[in-house]
């Protein structure tokens, strides 16, 4: 991956996590944009790269 489609996929992310924000509990936002830009990265859709972000996110909190 090039530094312009990561910026790109990092921007993305920004604008995504504003609404899993506003309803998750606290967090490292790091744990989030990698989970949604590694989905991004596989193919997947941003609804699906959402979801695999939020579980990730999740996933880490439970440890």
């Amino acid at each position: 991956m090039d530094v312009g489609a990561l910026a790109s996929l990092l921007e993305e992310a920004e604008q995504h996590h504003g609404a899993y924000e506003a309803v998750a509990p606290p967090h490292h936002w790091w744990d989030w944009y990698a989970a949604y830009v590694v989905s991004r990265a596989d193919g997947n859709a941003s609804g699906r790269a959402v979801a695999d972000a939020g579980k990730h996110t999740e996933a880490v909190l439970d440890d």
